[in-house]
């Protein structure tokens, strides 16, 4: 037998994983798809908790889901605008610099730092090109301070694993220590390396190896 509550349910179930995939349209900004996908499971959930309180039939669950409905979008929508004001920043600090910031699909605002600027082959000293991008972007982390970083370095094939990867350790540690030393609080710091198993490109042809040697940082706020 099928109860009252559970065709709301079912519709709450529908509603959360329509406006998911609405949230996840391409041409939607990082706010649109915040406000849409926090909407559509606020509504759903407010939809369950209505129906779920008995007394008002669908009356109660569509104040429910409205009600969750203005929740979700507002909650969707000032996580979303917080990290779209740290990406413009962020890209503001290291335009003309040849770093890629982008938005990945947990949220999170990604810098790729190529090698030409960062590190010389088998060095993690940090180069003269790199303390500059270094400097705009811990300013831009020390206006954001409810953000938290996180450092990822890499290298190339060249050598074996035994060097590779310390190599990348130290590639993350020395870009870390250096932005604390322009005042980002060390609590705010995870570092890893990942030595050569994560390539981006072909380790083949110098090109390929050049793009393998890098440091990914990425920001994101705390939970």
């Amino acid at each position: 037998m099928i109860t009252t509550t559970q065709p709301s349910r079912l519709i709450a179930i529908a509603v959360i994983a329509g406006t998911i995939v609405l949230g996840g349209c391409a041409d939607m900004s990082g706010t649109q798809r915040g406000t849409a996908t926090g909407a559509g499971i606020g509504a759903g959930l407010g939809a369950i908790l209505g129906a779920s309180t008995g007394g008002g039939g669908g009356g109660r669950t569509a104040g429910g889901a409205v009600l969750g409905a203005a929740a979700g979008a507002a909650i969707g929508n000032i996580w979303s605008t917080r990290m779209e004001n740290q990406k413009r920043a962020m890209e503001q600090a290291t335009q003309g610099t040849g770093v890629q910031v982008s938005q990945t699909a947990d949220n999170r605002l990604k810098l790729d730092i190529p090698s030409d600027i960062s590190f010389d082959t088998n060095r993690s000293d940090i180069k003269a090109d790199f303390r500059p991008v270094l400097d705009r972007f811990a300013n831009s982390l020390n206006n954001n301070s409810v953000t938290v970083v996180t450092i990822i370095g890499h290298t190339d094939s060249t050598g074996n694993p035994a060097v590779n990867n310390p190599l990348s350790v130290d590639r993350a540690s020395r870009t870390r220590d250096y932005l604390i030393s322009r005042g980002v609080s060390p609590n705010r710091f995870t570092i890893e390396g990942r030595g050569e198993n994560d390539p981006i490109a072909s380790n083949n042809d110098s090109n390929g190896r050049a793009r393998n040697r890098r440091v990914e940082i990425f920001v994101a706020e705390r939970q």
